[in-house]
């Protein structure tokens, strides 16, 4: 945990937390900025007491000068985002570069002008040169929140009369590998399935399809569990979900998950069962696990429209369609928008492209887009639209409600899930800085901080994590986060967009890291040097399977389980012969069995007198497997050859075990 987060818990400034921290048994470090998890609980829960003890132990002279320490009313205030240049910083606090810089490395960090820090080091840094320094953008679920109010709010404030019928927009959901996109594939009749790796959509997309001269929007959002933010926004925009279960493979956990995400948002649901072409395709199954799941078919007398499909045949599509019509028929008064206002609409995908710039992708819920318009985002000037095409990549002039567009022209690419607005003020407005576009590729979720002390303790596997779009990197380190096991830890080193770099390289080679790019290379001499500087470089198509690599590397860091089972005991009753490394013994089992093969700790007066293994057990002169308890056997012994009469051997097995991420 962040100190700040910690004294902002507790109520109280972090410099003086720092301060009474130590006089309490925690002795973190003067100018500590991160403390462990479990530390950090323990002062939680026993803060009262802690505060306590801290008060009575210094005297009133102390006292006064700790609260002389604490903000001044006077201090200056100052707004920064989650990531933050070092010489934008320095602006910032109206301070020269060389002592913003002088403090930062007082406290450790050693960064270059043009390198960014994060915002707790930011408010450490600035608290200590006399400035109060405050978050600048929201996190995690309120920020989805405020997102989402301020896109209700914008598509609420029309008059009833102006509203006219859109088209609906439907999201594909579920597990992946049962058929979404080559359901989509299939009703769209262009091959999309081709043109992705290993059959997994890796960037929501949106297409328009028409049925009886009625137009529908498709959002096509992946399947895996990687993709759980992008999969909460896509049901953000859509009106109907269509959940894909695969009839020979029934519910599974991404299945689940999308039924959760569906019911919050509060979407009518029809459920496509596909591969019904399969032989070992079981339909009734999935029914009765959907009305487990109090999703009882509206065939069983429930409400749960279900649809039989085969994306790959072509069965039951016409169906489908007709379905998704009807529902979109009984939510007609939902699905309405006024097409002559100014365009409002969001984010969808966004990437920058090096021969088009920043590139979006933008549902339009509101009101009319058109080439030329300057748009914005969170009150930011993001440009001028140049280019617009459809999901045809045809270049279009104008667009309305419920349609996908491509907009090329913007600054910098907004991050998915962003409200976008055409505006008037465009000029006026404060307006996007390029660098900005790294800032957002480094400000979605961290993986759970490590203290120094609690890494000490751990394996770590270092990477420097590459990808091709906002999206995807924002969906990777999601999924990562979930990585986790109490002996091992994964730290990402550096995080970004674009191709892998010299400086990856070296960043990696500094922190022994291994580099990680999704649909992104190096150069040659990038590669190169990788190759010089003995640094690992490994690229990926697919994300599930990029997941799926970094959690067998993190496995392959677990030290394996040993598990022992006791087998029985033998008495001794006589030593037979006595070798160098070897003993032929005989005696009574007294409990379990004795196995050939065994393991055997030698016992004398309940202390371990030698370890030894079995590998010859006779009954009545006769080879035999095992000597169960009550019956007399010889055995041949190896090991230190110190046994003899009266002591006991206790027979055990162990197994090796390869430990496992829960994740």
């Amino acid at each position: 945990m962040n100190v700040t987060e910690l004294a902002r818990r507790l109520k109280i400034p972090s410099k003086e937390l720092l301060e009474i921290l130590p006089a309490v048994g925690f002795d973190i470090g003067r100018r500590a900025i991160k403390i462990d998890n479990r530390q950090a609980q323990r002062i939680v829960e026993q803060w009262p007491r802690l505060y306590a003890k801290y008060k009575e132990s210094i005297d009133e002279e102390k006292e006064e000068e700790i609260l002389a320490e604490e903000i001044p009313a006077e201090q200056k205030q100052v707004t920064i985002p989650q990531t933050v240049r070092v010489k934008d910083f320095a602006d910032m606090l109206k301070l020269p570069l060389p002592k913003v810089m002088a403090e930062l490395m007082k406290n450790g960090v050693l960064s270059s002008m043009n390198e960014e820090i994060d915002f707790d080091t930011a408010a450490i840094v600035g608290e200590e040169l006399g400035y109060e320094i405050l978050s600048g953008s929201s996190k995690g679920e309120e920020n989805e929140k405020t997102t989402s109010e301020k896109l209700e709010t914008l598509l609420t404030e029309d008059d009833k009369a102006k509203l006219e019928s859109r088209p609906p927009v439907i999201v594909i959901m579920g597990h992946v590998d049962h058929g979404k996109t080559k359901l989509l594939d299939a009703i769209r009749t262009t091959n999309v399935v081709a043109g992705e790796s290993g059959g997994i959509t890796q960037h929501i997309g949106a297409y328009q399809v028409k049925k009886n001269n009625k137009l529908i929007t498709f959002i096509d959002t992946p399947g895996h569990e990687a993709f759980t933010t992008m999969r909460s926004r896509g049901a953000r925009v859509a009106d109907i979900a269509i959940l894909v279960i695969a009839a020979d493979d029934s519910i599974q956990p991404q299945t689940k998950e999308s039924i959760k995400i569906i019911k919050s948002a509060g979407l009518p649901m029809i459920v496509a069962i596909n591969k019904i072409d399969k032989p070992d395709a079981n339909p009734e199954k999935v029914k009765q696990d959907l009305a487990s799941l109090n999703l009882t078919p509206e065939e069983w007398g429930g409400s749960t429209i279900i649809v039989p499909i085969s994306a790959k045949e072509g069965t039951g599509l016409d169906d489908l369609l007709e379905m998704v019509l009807l529902v979109a028929e009984t939510e007609k008064d939902q699905i309405l928008a006024n097409p002559n206002k100014s365009a409002v609409g969001t984010i969808i995908e966004s990437h920058v492209n090096p021969g088009e710039g920043p590139v979006a992708t933008i549902l339009v819920q509101s009101g009319t887009l058109k080439t030329g318009d300057q748009v914005e985002v969170a009150g930011t000037f993001y440009g001028r639209i140049r280019v617009m095409k459809d999901y045809n990549n045809k270049n279009i002039d104008s667009v309305g409600p419920s349609a996908p567009v491509k907009i090329l022209g913007l600054k910098a690419a907004p991050s998915v899930g962003d409200i976008l607005q055409v505006t008037s003020t465009g000029g006026k407005n404060k307006k996007v800085k390029k660098y900005e576009l790294r800032q957002q590729a480094v400000a979605y979720s961290k993986l759970a901080e490590v203290s120094e002390n609690d890494s000490k303790d751990l394996k770590p596997l270092n990477i420097v994590l590459k990808a091709d779009v906002l999206g995807s990197l924002e969906a990777i380190i999601a999924s990562l986060t979930k990585l986790e096991h109490p002996e091992v830890f994964l730290n990402i080193v550096s995080k970004g967009l674009g191709n892998i770099t010299e400086g990856d390289i070296n960043r990696a080679e500094a922190s022994q890291a291994i580099i990680i790019g999704f649909h992104t290379k190096p150069s040659q001499q990038v590669e190169n040097l990788a190759k010089e500087k003995k640094v690992t470089i490994e690229l990926y198509e697919v994300i599930y399977k990029l997941i799926e690599e970094v959690k067998a590397k993190l496995e392959q860091l677990l030290s394996p389980e040993v598990i022992k089972t006791e087998l029985g005991k033998l008495k001794v009753l006589a030593v037979f012969n006595k070798a160098d490394k070897s003993m032929v013994i005989g005696g009574s089992v007294t409990k379990g069995k004795i196995i050939s093969g065994a393991k055997v700790n030698v016992l004398r007066d309940k202390k371990i007198m030698a370890k030894g293994v079995v590998t010859q057990v006779q009954v009545n002169k006769v080879d035999v497997n095992e000597a169960t308890a009550g019956q007399e056997c010889g055995l041949k012994y190896e090991g230190k050859t110190v046994i003899t009469e009266g002591d006991t051997l206790e027979v055990y097995q162990e197994e090796i075990k390869d430990k496992k991420l829960d994740s």
